[in-house]
């Protein structure tokens, strides 16, 4: 609830309605009284209410009719039912039918004033729960192209059936928000959707992390674990950089796509498991397919449903409206802003756009972000906004410095892993990629990333 609560109060005795009102202002409430139920069901449809206290027995509509309109409109919006002494049969009913707490007349402080805070606290985890599910599953997504709102009909077409979904795009054109979409408009949305970056995982650990694994199956592994595989059974689940796996990971997602069964690392036992697989690549599958590093019979059983995500440059009338839409509360961006932005190439697509409107926000002075704060992080070597295609690695304006004076006197191991690590970052969490730009292998990189030995 917040912090000044707008109740709604139904009760046919003027007495007994002016006490509860006396009292629910006196915690803080802002309270909306009247005589019967009837009244009551019609001020649900004529404004928003975090709470309903009724009375049982009143003319027109009783208690159990206007707890039936409120969770028709909003289900979530707790109902308290007052109950004459001596009628705990109508407090069992009334639980039944959805009431989420019981009041006995005559009503006692103490107790409207713990129901209050348990009321409060309800609305509260709700309020956190449904942060953290848009956090997991993804947010409403801001389609102002007819580009991506042909991506989106489609989406929505074929979410309910099981088919597999491939979706391919550059690195930051949003392939995750595509995963979460089919989850959400799909049949299975009130069941888990797991996640698996599958470049981000060594690929002495991949196998582990989709399938799970049992006690003692390698060094380390010291009780049973569930893979992704299992979590998401019921649900959907996203692999991305799908391109990235080996060729004998390859073969076991394979048998998993055509069986819908596995046995966990270390372990006899076949699991089966219901899993609407949707998957992400920013590379032609096809070609890779071609150089031999990518199974045929693979992509078939992926590729059921493509999904194509266009880069930023190609929707240049979403740039504004998505920068306004990360942009934090109470800013906003001039004309001379919008025209910058429209004019840049993001070859970083739209996670680029979000890390520039983050940083100008924090940098901004006041609350509009100018087009010069804007240009001052997207200056490129030339001194004006680029418009001619991009090249493969944006070049950026740095500070005349010293690169190596930072570094002199540290140890050298420190300097390495800062390296590695600053390299790992740079190309985005992807450590095949990353290890190929050092010149070492996959294993020495993870080795690499581990903390010092305390």
């Amino acid at each position: 609830m917040t912090a000044r609560e707008v109740v709604l109060l139904a009760d046919d005795e003027p007495l007994s309605r002016e006490f509860l009102q006396e009292a629910l202002q006196s915690f803080g409430c802002e309270v909306h009284a009247v005589g019967d139920g009837a009244q009551a069901i019609a001020a649900l449809g004529e404004r928003a209410f975090d709470l309903v206290v009724t009375d049982w027995k009143m003319p027109h509509a009783d208690g159990f009719a206007v707890l039936a309109a409120s969770k028709q409109a909003e289900p979530e919006r707790p109902v308290v039912l007052v109950t004459a002494h001596g009628t705990m049969h109508a407090a069992v009913q009334a639980m039944r039918q959805g009431a989420d707490d019981v009041l006995e007349k005559p009503v006692v402080l103490e107790e409207l004033e713990l129901l209050l805070s348990r009321m409060r606290e309800k609305r509260r985890l709700l309020r956190e729960n449904t942060f953290l599910r848009d956090q997991v599953v993804g947010g409403d997504m801001v389609v102002a192209s007819a580009a991506m709102q042909g991506v989106v009909d489609l989406v929505t077409r074929v979410a309910k059936s099981k088919a597999t979904v491939l979706v391919r795009g550059e690195s930051g054109t949003g392939k995750e928000c595509i995963g979460a979409l089919v989850h959400k408009h799909s049949d299975r949305a009130q069941r888990p959707f797991i996640k698996l970056n599958c470049a981000a995982i060594p690929e002495a650990l991949l196998e582990s992390e989709l399938f799970g694994h049992e006690v003692g199956s390698f060094t380390g592994a010291g009780r049973r674990r569930a893979g992704r595989f299992e979590l998401a059974d019921g649900g959907t689940l996203f692999l991305d950089e799908v391109g990235e796996m080996s060729a004998a990971m390859q073969a076991k997602l394979l048998r998993v796509l055509q069986e819908g069964e596995f046995e966990r690392v270390g372990g006899s036992r076949t699991l089966r498991v219901d899993v609407r697989i949707v998957a992400a690549t920013n590379r032609d599958l096809a070609a890779e397919v071609k150089a031999g590093r990518f199974r045929a019979d693979l992509l078939w059983r992926l590729d059921v449903v493509p999904v194509t995500l266009p880069p930023l440059r190609e929707r240049a009338e979403e740039i504004v409206p998505l920068a306004r839409h990360f942009l934090r509360p109470g800013l906003r961006f001039d004309a001379e802003a919008e025209s910058a932005l429209r004019a840049w190439r993001w070859p970083g697509n739209v996670r680029e756009l979000q890390n520039l409107v983050q940083r100008v926000g924090i940098l901004c002075e006041g609350d509009v972000v100018t087009g010069s704060l804007v240009q001052r992080w997207l200056q490129p070597v030339g001194g004006a906004v680029e418009t001619a295609a991009p090249a493969a690695e944006p070049t950026y304006v740095i500070p005349a410095v010293d690169p190596i004076a930072s570094l002199v006197g540290r140890p050298l191991a420190d300097v390495e892993r800062e390296l590695v690590r600053a390299t790992l970052q740079r190309n985005q969490g992807n450590r095949t990629r990353t290890a190929e730009m050092l010149g070492i292998g996959v294993r020495t990189l993870f080795n690499k990333l581990q903390p010092e030995p305390t």
